[in-house]
């Protein structure tokens, strides 16, 4: 079993999948590279697109239909990437938020590209404290961790998982995330790795092979098993195990952004 827990494969729904026939390229492609099962994460509320809890759940059930009416073999769930704001814990009690399991305790986390917004301590505290583990989505993207890395420390330290991209660890986003991502892994401040794929082919593809790939050429083949091991806990309600969280110790010149990482 080979689990993408972060994929936007909907059609029509985000800036993902465009329409059927983009779907179906997608998933052919995932089978190719082995996945089986798909957690399916449309954007939610980010101020571009919203993509309540019904929604999802009708459109998941109509690909899925597509996809064994073409005998694909390939298991979607439902799911949603969610936009960090400061009403996620009454959106969780009105029964807004798809969590990434049946037992509502993962739910996947965006914050915005530029920052961490200053109420994010609080707020992601709060859903810990309630007994959900929020999984931080591609921090290795965030302007501000990529910057300063110790930043996602506290919220790992509360209880928070963290995603890696799949083509981040590759470098098809550039040297620096490329950088950052490693730097995340040594730390173990990231506990495992998705495609947040968007289309079939190209940097914002699948790659889950060969990061997979990479991520034990590098770390070890006991630290592939655990991040495999951390997607099937995640989609299966049950408790992730994880390696103690560093701090980063940056040269002067870096804190001070004299040279590039």
């Amino acid at each position: 079993m080979s689990i993408d827990i972060h994929c936007h494969i909907l059609p029509g729904i985000d800036d993902g999948a465009q329409n059927l026939e983009a779907s179906l390229l997608m998933a052919e492609a995932a089978v190719e590279e082995g996945i089986t099962h798909i957690l399916c994460t449309p954007h939610h509320n980010n101020g571009v697109y919203l993509n309540p809890r019904e929604h999802v759940i009708k459109h998941v059930a109509a690909l899925q239909e597509e996809l064994d009416k073409r005998k694909i073999p390939l298991t979607l769930f439902e799911g949603q990437e969610i936009r960090l704001s400061t009403d996620i814990t009454y959106r969780v009690e009105t029964q807004d938020i798809l969590f990434a399991d049946l037992t509502d305790t993962y739910l996947l986390i965006e914050f915005p590209s530029s920052n961490i917004p200053a109420y994010a301590e609080q707020v992601l505290f709060e859903l810990c404290a309630n007994g959900y583990r929020p999984i931080i989505v591609h921090p290795e993207r965030n302007a501000q961790i990529m910057k300063e890395p110790n930043d996602l420390v506290p919220f790992i330290e509360m209880g928070c998982l963290a995603q890696l991209t799949n083509a981040s660890l590759l470098g098809l986003f550039g040297r620096e995330i490329e950088k950052t991502s490693h730097t995340l892994i040594k730390h173990n401040l990231v506990h495992l790795i998705a495609s947040d794929a968007h289309v079939h082919e190209g940097r914002r593809a699948f790659h889950m092979q060969e990061a997979y790939a990479k991520l034990e050429k590098e770390y070890g083949e006991n630290r592939r098993k655990l991040f495999e091991k951390t997607a099937l806990n995640i989609i299966s309600g049950e408790k992730v195990d994880t390696l103690q969280p560093e701090m980063i110790e940056l040269k002067w010149y870096q804190r001070l952004g004299l040279f590039k990482k």
